[in-house]
């Protein structure tokens, strides 16, 4: 059976962006969130992303914290917008890694598209967000290859 010259073009085109997906994937980075601090109270998540950014799609975030006891417990919550961020308002948030989540290797947030994605601890009604500055936000770019 003879190929056209049209589908030996789409197959080489399908080949390439095969090919372009995998670099993609392989570059993407594993990072953990507050570094050797983890996701605890206390620290300053905003000033984190900052000195850490810029974060591209594909990202792997790892939130690790301790299981939860008597006197501690974390969760990690996306918000839906900058005013929800900005005001730890959690009404409309959705849960993406409850209180058990984040021990042992921690949970891990893989960042797929280009948007904000707005983070942040809701334990205690938002006091960990708003007292413990326990929020920070990612918008991951494409990744440029020369």
């Amino acid at each position: 059976m003879a190929f056209s010259q049209g589908n030996a073009q789409k197959g080489f085109i399908l080949l390439l962006l095969t090919a372009s997906l995998l670099v993609l994937m392989s570059e993407a980075k594993t990072i953990v969130v507050g570094g050797s601090n983890g996701w605890n109270f206390g620290f300053n998540y905003t000033d984190w992303a900052i000195k850490n950014s810029p974060f591209y799609i594909n990202d792997k975030l790892v939130f690790k914290y301790a299981a939860p006891s008597n006197t501690s417990a974390h969760n990690v919550y996306l918000l839906p917008n900058l005013w929800s961020f900005i005001n730890c308002d959690f009404r409309k948030a959705r849960v993406v890694a409850n209180a058990n989540q984040g021990s042992g290797k921690g949970f891990e947030f893989v960042l797929k598209q280009w948007r904000p994605y707005y983070f942040a601890c809701a334990v205690n009604n938002g006091v960990h967000c708003s007292q413990g500055q326990m929020k920070f936000f990612a918008i991951p770019w494409p990744r440029r290859h020369y």
